[in-house]
């Protein structure tokens, strides 16, 4: 045991001297994600690096193709087959911060991979692998923004200390079908021209801390096994922009709203948006909310009140700068991050 203790040790020196690197990754990419299936596919993975990217108009967040769907690359693919150019002799698996549903769209996200290269050629500088892979991404609408090396034990789902959604609605449309391209896809069109919005904030404090959100969680096959209760750090309404400004002379209004937590139950947000707006209709009262949350219940949920999915953005992973920072020469880190499964 002594002997296996002290060669995992050993890996772990030849992966921070520059044999391994770990990687963090920014990209920007700007069209739709084809690629079908139900959000992330690719959680929980160790490995060696940790990425960040931003994106606009991405209709299934970050996503890898199941194997029956290959013929559709989602970003995952793509990212990954870049790093194949650049031929490490590891295999390249990319683990994401945060899953995200269908037709969900991802503003900032993270993750981890391993690169390896060759014992005879010196590990990547920062600029030069952000500059290889965008060139290997040329003809996608993909684009890498940052690159750096990260500790050894760094985890981009575990060690991401918050992670912020917005949710796009829009006013005075009178079908989806009638709002600006530009936004098509990327807010909820509601034929209401006006919300109230003083009611939808009052509501949205009730959610603001620790809660069992039971009522606000959607059935799948982690229920069981995670806690409903979780810490809504914000929630909140702010007045919205459309994507281009020329579309403010329409008389359509452009509301987001904001939430903020560690993390989140499944289809949590969607949830949330569904019943805040629910309020500002006039069809749930503030009171009715209240009791919504308390009841602690997924079956007392109203019918009909989930939010589509295309509204939703996630904008920001956030991390302590520590857990970043690459160790100098003789640091120690410790040798695996603090996991909570409920992340």
């Amino acid at each position: 045991m002594e002997g296996n203790t002290e060669k995992q040790r050993r890996c772990l020196r030849l992966r921070v001297d520059g044999t391994w690197e770990r990687v963090d990754l920014m990209v920007f990419y700007s069209a739709a994600d084809t690629a079908d299936g139900n959000g992330l596919l690719f959680f929980g993975e160790q490995g060696i690096a940790a990425a960040f990217w931003k994106a606009v108009g991405v209709s299934s967040g970050v996503v890898r193709s199941p194997p029956h769907q290959q013929q559709k690359k989602g970003v995952q693919n793509h990212i990954e087959d870049a790093v194949r150019r650049l031929k490490p002799v590891n295999p390249v698996s990319l683990s994401v911060s945060s899953r995200t549903d269908s037709g969900v769209h991802a503003l900032s996200n993270s993750a981890h991979l391993d690169l390896q290269r060759s014992n005879d050629k010196p590990p990547f500088t920062d600029d030069v692998l952000l500059e290889a892979l965008n060139f290997h991404l040329l003809s996608e609408e993909i684009r890498v923004t940052r690159a750096q090396r990260v500790p050894a034990d760094f985890h981009a789902r575990y060690r991401a200390q918050s992670r912020t959604y917005v949710y796009r609605i829009a006013l005075g449309t009178p079908h989806h079908s009638q709002l600006p391209l530009t936004d098509h896809s990327l807010c909820w069109g509601l034929q209401n021209t006006e919300l109230n919005v003083k009611a939808m904030n009052e509501a949205a404090s009730l959610l603001v801390g620790t809660h069992d959100f039971s009522s606000f969680r959607a059935v799948n096959s982690d229920m069981p096994f995670k806690s409903p209760v979780k810490t809504l750090d914000l929630a909140h309404i702010a007045p919205g922009n459309a994507f281009v400004q020329a579309h403010f002379h329409r008389d359509i209004q452009f509301w987001e709203l904001i939430f903020k937590s560690k993390s989140f139950l499944y289809k949590q947000v969607r949830r949330l948006t569904g019943a805040l707006v629910a309020v500002g209709q006039g069809r749930l009262s503030v009171a009715q909310l209240r009791e919504l949350l308390e009841a602690r219940d997924t079956r007392a949920y109203p019918q009909g009140t989930v939010a589509p999915a295309r509204g939703l953005f996630l904008t920001r992973v956030d991390y302590n700068q520590a857990d970043l920072q690459f160790p100098e020469e003789g640091e120690e880190r410790g040798l695996s991050p603090s996991v909570n499964p409920e992340d």
